[in-house]
């Protein structure tokens, strides 16, 4: 080791390697997931449009594109949330692609987030940094999407099967599980569309996951509309209840309303509708109305008409998130459990 550093916690420390479920469990899987939005997800709402619309440019040539950039799209959004210097960035690229390609997007997360944290541990600590540096991202990162990336794939995807195994043959109560827990998640400061995607959640289960992450945020964003207003509406609704963390970790009581609509929206959604997503859109919700394009995209497979489609997305996703929470809102505050202001944002 380099005279400079003095112990190993100092050298990671020079080298920018924090070793924290903050930055592992919480920042990487975030960036995953942002990585997804900007390749696999905005192609799939670009095919979707396409084939509605019948434009073969769209579907037939941007898709594929966008399909087959997830890889390295994923790389680097890691890549730049573990502030990797420029070389490990750019080497990242091909761990990304093959780590995709080799074991799917659980394959290119864990290749991409264990060599960019190699490359970084040799950055610029030799006088050919500009060959180092690369070779030891792209080697590392090859061989952990050839040797580990299918069986993490393999793990994610069979975990995956189960669930939605159960989900078909238990649906009420695996709606409710899926429903709440997937919900949950959306909430946290954790990335609910990257769990869905390295589970390949879809199907029914995949549309339970959509319903809770719908009570999450339709119904924070109504129940907290009186502090909020029109533009925490909006940032709850569309964008994320990710907000509400801070508020919840003061009063955890406020996150009750919509977690137990949650657990209603979710077997309504397998027994009655019988709503199923796509695995991207699966833990997104209404954020961008992407749970409900994945919806469309999913059911329309199925042979469902539109009328039922939309029916179920008006009622599962809009409808009930927002008059459950909002019963469930009105019983805890007449009892003290919440009070004005509990729920206000700094927007």
């Amino acid at each position: 080791m380099n005279k400079r550093y003095s112990s190993v916690s100092d050298f990671l420390e020079k080298k920018g390697i924090e070793i924290s479920f903050q930055r592992y469990g919480i920042d990487v899987l975030s960036s995953m997931a942002m990585g997804l939005f900007a390749s696999l997800l905005i192609g799939t709402i670009l095919n979707t449009i396409g084939l509605k619309l019948g434009i073969p440019f769209i579907s037939e040539t941007v898709w594929p594109i966008c399909r087959d950039m997830t890889g390295p799209a994923i790389a680097v959004a890691i890549a730049l949330a573990l502030k990797a210097p420029s070389l490990v960035v750019f080497a990242a690229i091909v761990v990304g692609f093959a780590g995709n390609q080799l074991g799917g997007p659980a394959g290119a997360w864990i290749a991409s987030w264990l060599s960019v944290e190699l490359g970084k541990l040799v950055s610029k600590e030799t006088k050919v940094d500009i060959i180092v540096t690369p070779a030891v991202t792209i080697i590392s990162g090859v061989l952990i999407g050839t040797f580990i990336g299918p069986y993490i794939n393999k793990l994610m995807t069979g975990l995956g099967e189960a669930i939605m195994a159960a989900t078909t043959l238990q649906p009420f109560w695996m709606g409710i599980i899926i429903s709440v827990i997937v919900g949950m998640v959306l909430t946290l400061p954790i990335s609910s569309a990257a769990l869905c995607m390295m589970l390949s959640l879809g199907g029914l289960a995949g549309g339970a996951a959509t319903a809770g992450c719908c009570a999450q945020m339709v119904g924070f964003a109504v129940i907290s509309f009186k502090e909020n207003g029109w533009g925490g509406l909006f940032a709850q609704g569309v964008g994320t209840s990710m907000l509400q963390v801070p508020n919840i970790l003061k009063n955890w009581k406020i996150w009750i309303p919509p977690t137990l609509a949650s657990a209603i929206t979710g077997p309504v959604s397998t027994l009655v509708f019988k709503m199923e997503n796509i695995p991207i859109g699966s833990g997104m919700g209404t954020s961008g109305l992407v749970g409900q394009i994945g919806t469309i995209t999913a059911m329309a497979e199925t042979g469902a008409s539109a009328a039922s489609i939309y029916l179920g997305i008006l009622v599962v996703h809009f409808f009930l998130p927002m008059v459950l929470s909002l019963a469930f809102y009105t019983i805890l505050k007449k009892i003290g459990w919440i009070k004005d202001g509990d729920m206000k944002l700094e927007l």
